[in-house]
C-alpha cells in the first residue's frame, strides 16, 4: 500500500495539528464517566465545533467539512497524538449520525445531525435489557402506536452515557406478539421526557458511565422513528456495523496508546520480563497492521465498496489489541497499576483518562457473537448459541 500523502493531505495535517496545539487542554480532563468530567468533555465538543472539527466527514450543511475518509484518518492520527480528550458524543457522531445519514428523512437529518456536530446535544445508546444482554433480538421493551405518538414501556440497562446525556436511541418492540428480529423499530427519544427514570450504574471506580432507563408510558413522537415500523433490526445492524467498523476505533487512537506503552516500557525496562517486552513489541506491530488495514478499507469504500462481515473481523482485532496493551501496561506497572493516584499524588492517566479496561471483547457485540457472524457469512457454517 502506498501511504505517501498528497500536498493537500499534508496541508490538512498541518492545519489540524496547529489547531490542536493551540486548543487541547493543558491538563487532562476529569473522566467523562463522572458528572463534572462529562460536562468538561461537552465543553470540549463545543470547542471542536467552534473550529469546525466536530465531524469532518459530514456534509457542510450538517456542520461538517465534507472531507473524505483518508482525511478523517489523518485527523484522527493528529487528534490522538495531541492527547486530545475522548469524545463525549461518540454514540451520536460515530454511531447514530451515520445511521441517520443512511436511513433518516431530510427532516430528520436537518433536525438531528447539526446539533450532534456542534456539540449541542449529547447522545446515549440504549440497546441492552435485563433479559437480553448482547442478544438484541431478545428485546421486550414495548412501543405502542397511539395516533402520532408511540407509548414506550419497559427497561433498558447498561446504557452508555445515559446518566448525563440529552437524548437516546434504541430498539423497541412495536408489533405485539412478534419474536426475535421481527417487529422491532428504531426510535430516538428525549431522555428528559416525562415517564423516563434514569438510575446510574456505579462502576468499580465509583463513576456512573452507564445507567438503567425505566420507561413508564413515555410518549415519543412517531416522527422520531428511523426507516419505518418493523425495520429496526436492519437499522440497528447498520449502526452496529459503524460501531465495529471504521469510525468508533480509529487507528490513531491505538497508535497513540502504543506510543505510551513503549514509553512506559522504556521507563520500566530494568524490571521488565522478556515476556512483557514481547507483549509490547506485538502491541506496537498490531497497531501498525491495524492502521494499514484501515487505510485499505477506507480506499475500498472510496472506490464504491461496502463493509460487510469484515466489520466483525475488525471489531475482534481492535478489541483484543486494546486488551493486550492494557495487560502489558499493567505488567509493567505492577501492583500500582490499579491505583487511581500514586503515592506522590500524581494521577494514573494511562489510557484516555481511565485506569485500565479489559472489557473490549464484550462491548460493540461480544467477540463470541462476532465469530459466529464470521463463521456464517465467510465460511458458511451454522451459528452456535443465541448470537
Amino acid at each position: 500500500m502506498d501511504l505517501n500523502y498528497t500536498a493537500e493531505q499534508q496541508a490538512f495535517r498541518s492545519e489540524i495539528r496547529n489547531w490542536l496545539a493551540d486548543n487541547v487542554p493543558e491538563k487532562p480532563l476529569l473522566t467523562l464517566e463522572g458528572e463534572e468530567g462529562f460536562h468538561q468533555h461537552v465543553e470540549w465538543e463545543r470547542k471542536l465545533a467552534s473550529g469546525n472539527w466536530g465531524m469532518v466527514t459530514w456534509p457542510e450543511q450538517y456542520g461538517g467539512r465534507g472531507l473524505d475518509l483518508i482525511q478523517w484518518l489523518i485527523f484522527e492520527e493528529e487528534y490522538w497524538a495531541a492527547g486530545a480528550p475522548l469524545r463525549a458524543n461518540q454514540n451520536g457522531i460515530f454511531l447514530l449520525g451515520p445511521t441517520v445519514m443512511e436511513y433518516g428523512t431530510d427532516e430528520q437529518k436537518a433536525r438531528f445531525l447539526t446539533p450532534m456536530a456542534n456539540g449541542e446535544v449529547m447522545w446515549a445508546q440504549a440497546w441492552s435489557e435485563p433479559g437480553a444482554g448482547s442478544d438484541m433480538a431478545a428485546i421486550t421493551t414495548k412501543a405502542v402506536r397511539d395516533g402520532d405518538e408511540y407509548v414506550i414501556s419497559g427497561q433498558k440497562t447498561w446504557s452508555s452515557r445515559a446518566s448525563f446525556a440529552d437524548w437516546g436511541f434504541g430498539l423497541f418492540r412495536t408489533e405485539e406478539g412478534s419474536k426475535r428480529h421481527k417487529g422491532l423499530s428504531f426510535i430516538l427519544f428525549d431522555l428528559n421526557s416525562p415517564g423516563i427514570t434514569r438510575r446510574p450504574i456505579r462502576q468499580l471506580h465509583g463513576e456512573p458511565g452507564f445507567a438503567e432507563l425505566f420507561f413508564d408510558e413515555v410518549r415519543v413522537p412517531a416522527a422520531n422513528m428511523l426507516a419505518g415500523e418493523g425495520q429496526g433490526w436492519n437499522v440497528a445492524m447498520a449502526t452496529a456495523g459503524f460501531e465495529r467498523g471504521l469510525m468508533l476505533r480509529s487507528p490513531g487512537r491505538f497508535q497513540a496508546t502504543a506510543k505510551r506503552l513503549v514509553d512506559l516500557y522504556r521507563a520500566n525496562a530494568a524490571n521488565a520480563s522478556p515476556a512483557t517486552r514481547e507483549a509490547v513489541t506485538q502491541a506496537w506491530m498490531g497497531t501498525q497492521a491495524y492502521a494499514y488495514n484501515t487505510y485499505s478499507v477506507a480506499a475500498k469504500i472510496l472506490a464504491g465498496g461496502k463493509i460487510g462481515a469484515e466489520a466483525s473481523l475488525n471489531k475482534i482485532f481492535w478489541s483484543e489489541l486494546d486488551r493486550s496493551m492494557n495487560r502489558a501496561a499493567m505488567q509493567l506497572m505492577g501492583a500500582a497499576a490499579e491505583l487511581a493516584k500514586f503515592a506522590d499524588g500524581s494521577v494514573n492517566q494511562w489510557l484516555d483518562g481511565y485506569i485500565f479496561s479489559l472489557s473490549g471483547p464484550i462491548y460493540a457485540g461480544s467477540n463470541e457473537i462476532q465469530r459466529n457472524i464470521i463463521a456464517e457469512r465467510f465460511l458458511g457454517l451454522p451459528r452456535q448459541g443465541a448470537g
